[in-house]
């Protein structure tokens, strides 16, 4: 093993990787800021179609069908910008990719401006769900290149609280302007502060030190897996049936929480913004507290099955069970507190369900592999709102539309937690698949046991891993701390010696 403090890496082993440009931890805490803002951005650019609902339905004499219609745009092109985005982010730096989505929401934002019709709320919707797709899992994907493996809960949890902190905001702001200057300034505001991040991000968002580093110590050393292998184990499926089901709930509080609580609960604009904050409160809090634990299981040890998939099961499922017997409260306290557990419980999923997939996937592929968890995991944005409004329009009443979604919901949320619940098991999966997958450990550090630093870049090299100019140690070159016998191979290394074996 190679120490960090050595004036040259003893012959057989990897150099470590450069240090990026601004690379320490000061540096990461403020891409962390950066991105924690992205996603504030993001869901306020996502919320505002939902917050604006009543007055334009009421401007445009929109049916509730239409208007799920348009908030399903969204989602047309949300799922596919993901997939394809994964797919190159390997190639295109996270700079670049979060500097061109966060300038296309505030060009998303522009139609409505000009023309006020479906049409445009149409075209903007789409454009805007192109541009997010991607958003929530290459920002993940870029933090996880300034943080190690066993650092990245509270940053993951961050990452998904700006989410949090993005409808903690924009309720009581967007619904401000709307109030006092129309629904058409809320739109004007969002895509100025979306282009404004932008800049700043050009600026100073570059990749970190733990990206995808072809050098011996990442796992694989490089190498790939076919994808069939990867998305078709147990521990990929249960985190995108994990966020299916939280994402079921997320789609639904966007398109039509607003309006139910204004037309069914009769609250104020001011009121309903009220309490969607406090639900997005409720949700800050468990994504600080919870993720952040679960850290600290892993460094002791706890499988990641029970310190990261039981706890995905466990949400979803218990978000699903409060949104099925909300038809059923009919005390204003209980309903409140249901509407707070299905719509802010699910959570701590959306930073987990990245965790442990990234558990299973050589660091080379992981935006892909994230991209395609995330564009199969948030397919409801595309199901959900347009479900809802037909149930509205074809219930008896309006009351009972909403009474047949959320049983609807709850069992779809359900399901999705017990799937999650019985398939993910890291450990088990990174065997299966075997050598070039992330370990649920660590996935870039070096493999001598015990003296392990987190995210050190240092390990026993395979061969043509050797950094150019190297010279091949002695035939009977062996690991320091190897216990081989005189003529007998060490453990790290072929018979005969030649060179060491692969981890």
């Amino acid at each position: 093993m190679a120490e960090p403090s050595s004036p040259a890496p003893p012959r057989g082993t990897a150099a470590a990787p450069p240090r990026p440009r601004g690379s320490g931890s000061r540096h990461a805490w403020l891409i962390a800021a950066l991105i924690v803002a992205f996603m504030l951005v993001n869901y306020a650019d996502k919320s505002v179609l939902g917050l604006a609902a009543v007055p334009i339905m009421d401007e445009l004499d929109i049916s509730n069908s239409t208007y799920g219609l348009i908030s399903s745009s969204f989602a047309l092109l949300f799922s596919l910008s993901g997939l394809i985005v994964g797919f190159v982010s390997a190639r295109i730096s996270s700079r670049v990719l979060l500097f061109t989505m966060a300038a296309l929401w505030a060009v998303a934002q522009l139609p409505v401006l000009f023309v006020a019709s479906v049409p445009a709320l149409v075209a903007g919707r789409v454009l805007l769900g192109a541009a997010e797709g991607p958003a929530a899992s290459m920002s993940m994907h870029a933090l996880y290149k300034w943080f190690p493996a066993d650092r990245r809960g509270l940053p993951s949890a961050l990452q998904i609280g700006g989410a949090a902190l993005g409808t903690l905001v924009a309720a009581p702001v967007v619904t401000g302007l709307i109030t006092a200057f129309g629904w058409r300034s809320a739109f004007l505001v969002l895509a100025l502060v979306s282009l404004a991040w932008a800049l700043v991000w050009w600026r100073v968002g570059h990749d970190g030190p733990y990206g995808e580093t072809r050098t011996a110590a990442s796992p694989g050393g490089g190498r790939r897996l076919p994808y069939r292998h990867l998305l078709l184990n147990g521990t990929v499926l249960g985190s995108i049936a994990g966020a299916f089901g939280a994402s079921w709930a997320l789609a639904l509080s966007h398109a039509w929480l607003p309006a139910y609580l204004r037309n069914e609960l009769g609250m104020t604009p001011g009121g309903a913004a009220t309490l969607i904050s406090l639900i997005s409160a409720f949700s800050l809090v468990l994504l600080l507290s919870v993720p952040p634990l679960l850290d600290v299981l892993r460094r002791r040890g706890v499988p990641g099955r029970r310190s990261t998939g039981v706890p995905q099961g466990v949400a979803v499922g218990v978000a699903g069970l409060a949104m099925t017997a909300l038809p059923l409260a009919e005390a204003r306290g209980a309903h409140l507190v249901l509407l707070a557990v299905a719509f802010g419980g699910h959570a701590i999923v959306f930073p987990l369900h990245y965790m442990t997939s990234s558990a299973v996937v050589p660091p080379l592929q992981r935006g892909a592999v994230f991209g395609i968890v995330a564009a199969t995991g948030t397919l409801p944005g595309l199901i959900a709102p347009y479900v809802t409004g037909r149930l509205l329009d074809s219930a008896a009443s309006e009351s009972a539309g909403y009474r047949h979604a959320y049983l609807l919901s709850g069992a779809v949320m359900l399901v999705c937690g017990l799937i999650a619940l019985l398939t993910i098991r890291p450990e088990r999966d990174a065997r299966r698949l075997g050598p070039g997958t992330a370990r649920p450990d660590d996935d870039a550090g070096p493999t001598d046991a015990g003296s392990r630093r987190p995210g050190a870049e240092v390990g026993p090299p395979d061969a043509g891993s050797r950094r150019p100019g190297a010279v091949a140690g002695p035939p009977d070159a062996r690991r320091p701390g190897a216990d081989a016998e005189p003529g007998r191979p060490g453990p790290g290394s072929q018979a005969g010696g030649s060179k060491p074996l692969a981890q």
